[in-house]
């Protein structure tokens, strides 16, 4: 089994005024068919009222992120799914439910993991 990032930027969900409760109701319908047939890894959303910063080695903190290197925003969900098709069929399912297109990645495979 691999492991699939399906992920979406918070600018690409836009969603018309009254219909936000609507959108929640179907993504969480989404994540609970997930966890129902054992695929489900992990799943949420950046908070993006907290800035990121980088942790060094030495444990000095700096704000903010790599530089040139976009700030990650938007909902991410995590699944262990047989084939990239299965993560295509599922990255779908999000894209109706948050009404927005999903980017697929795969994780590389970690023998430690």
């Amino acid at each position: 089994m691999t492991k699939y990032l399906i992920s979406f930027p918070g600018e690409a969900m836009v969603i018309p005024e009254g219909d936000f409760e609507s959108v929640v109701e179907a993504s969480h319908a989404v994540i609970e068919e997930a966890k129902a047939v054992g695929v489900y890894v992990f799943g949420g959303g950046i908070n993006e009222g907290v800035d990121p910063v980088l942790v060094a080695g030495d444990g000095s903190v700096t704000e903010g992120t790599y530089p040139g290197h976009k700030v990650p925003n938007g909902g991410y969900t995590i699944l262990e799914l047989p084939s990239r098709e299965s993560a295509l069929e599922w990255a779908a399912k999000i894209a109706v439910a948050c009404r927005c297109s999903q980017e697929v990645r795969e994780f590389q495979y970690d023998p430690a993991s």
